[in-house]
């Protein structure tokens, strides 16, 4: 009996021949898709709430720019760790634990009495949200075939930027609905600890013990199992070494872009736009929309490149590149944009360009051997996720010290990115192998 007929046994239903292949395998990514957004709508929840909290609670702006900080503090410790859980435990119970954890923690932010027992629930969310991402690419590992890696990368980290602009809205409309922050965090926790239930029903670390999968795509998924992988678990361990320092360079300079506009594009608006809330909301949730079209422009265009025939490095590189370099030339031209709604547009043009560094997540399936995946992918989050906490204060640095100056902050991101173009074109991807 063949693994695939072994895992519809355990789960009761019949081996049938199909003449089409099924599609599990994006069904997955549907669901890992989901968790992402609702990862962000639950990151951003407090930023949404802070006024009320910090008038319930009399937290002072020092208090509470240790609380919003602080959910970096144990995602960022908890990269690395959590990349070798998935390594060793496997995608779908780190998923599932990781997505029960955060909705428990974001639960019982609903029920706390002051600034440190949120701080602590803050600490408790960056913890357990950790492993997502580097669990979604140990996911591309087991499940995409080396055509489909792209696309699956980006679908997966498309979420963030959707995420990032409905989470205003929907948390506002829940405290607006329930009459109350504390019944909003609660709502949202209790839906998160239902999709990890539904996680752990659907998701599977091995494909052949899905029961939902026919011979005809796993057929699909093979193809990748007896090329790409057999020359990752060959690559010798000096061009792994070299790629990852250019990961990891690379994903800091991008991260430093990204975590700066989630931080303090609002307050760039504000204060340098002049536009009222209502205005700043439009406007946050226009320009990270663009971020997702990016994103999934990225993925689609990078696999149809490489249907074509060229080669991965070349297709990586330029993507990356030319996207990198227009990202650094629109903060450029930003501060001699005069008109607010030219000046949005710009920023939109910035948030596609930006996000076609979902890319990168496609990279530890493609750089490491299966036995890796998590660590490296972890490894490339701890970078990005400790830039998340230098670049609020570093930003905050600058426009202290130029007195309030967003055009060398600008100046600072179009640096990052030409960071992230260079780290880039230094990756290594071995492909004598292929």
């Amino acid at each position: 009996m063949s693994e695939i007929e072994q895992g519809r046994f355990a789960f009761g239903q019949a081996d049938v021949k199909h003449s089409h292949a099924t599609n599990v395998r994006w069904y997955i990514f549907v669901i890992v898709f989901l968790l992402v957004v609702i990862n962000m709508v639950d990151r951003t929840a407090l930023s949404i709430a802070m006024p009320s909290i910090a008038t319930e609670f009399s937290l002072g702006p020092a208090m509470q720019g240790l609380i919003l900080s602080s959910f970096f503090w144990s995602y960022a410790l908890m990269q690395i760790p959590g990349g070798w859980m998935i390594d060793r435990y496997g995608a779908r119970t780190v998923i599932t634990m990781s997505t029960v954890g955060w909705g428990i923690f974001q639960t019982i932010a609903g029920f706390t009495t002051g600034g440190i027992s949120l701080l602590l629930t803050r600490i408790g969310l960056g913890a357990a949200e950790a492993p997502l991402f580097p669990a979604g690419a140990k996911l591309n590992s087991n499940w995409l075939a080396k055509k489909e890696r792209a696309r699956g990368a980006v679908f997966m980290d498309s979420g963030a930027p959707l995420g990032a602009a409905f989470g205003g809205v929907l948390i506002s409309w829940l405290i607006l609905a329930l009459g109350s922050w504390r019944l909003a965090f609660i709502a949202a926790g209790v839906v998160t600890v239902l999709l990890g239930w539904i996680a752990w029903r659907y998701l599977r670390d091995n494909p052949a013990m899905h029961p939902g999968l026919n011979e005809a795509e796993m057929d699909i998924i093979k193809d990748v199992g007896e090329t790409t992988q057999v020359a990752a678990e060959s690559e010798p361990s000096h061009i792994l070494r070299r790629s990852l320092v250019s990961l990891v360079a690379g994903r800091t300079g991008w991260a430093m872009i990204n975590f700066g506009l989630l931080t303090w594009g609002p307050s760039y608006l504000a204060q340098a736009r002049g536009f009222n809330l209502k205005e700043m909301g439009g406007a946050t949730f226009v320009i990270f929309l663009a971020g997702m079209f990016g994103s999934l422009a990225s993925g689609f265009l990078a696999d149809k490149l490489l249907a074509a025939g060229y080669k991965r490095s070349i297709v990586y590189k330029t993507l990356l590149g030319i996207t990198g370099v227009g990202v650094a030339a629109t903060f450029i031209a930003l501060p001699h944009v005069s008109n607010p709604v030219i000046a949005v547009a710009v920023l939109s043009a910035t948030l596609f360009l930006l996000y076609f560094g979902s890319l990168y997540w496609s990279l530890p399936a493609i750089l490491a051997p299966k036995s890796r995946v998590g660590i490296v992918g972890g490894t490339m989050n701890f970078a990005g996720s400790v830039s998340g906490i230098i670049v609020p204060i570093l930003t905050g640095f600058i426009l202290q010290w130029t007195g309030g100056s967003y055009g060398t902050v600008l100046g600072f991101f179009a640096g990052c990115a030409i960071v992230y173009v260079i780290a880039t074109a230094t990756i290594d991807f071995n492909e004598s192998h292929t």
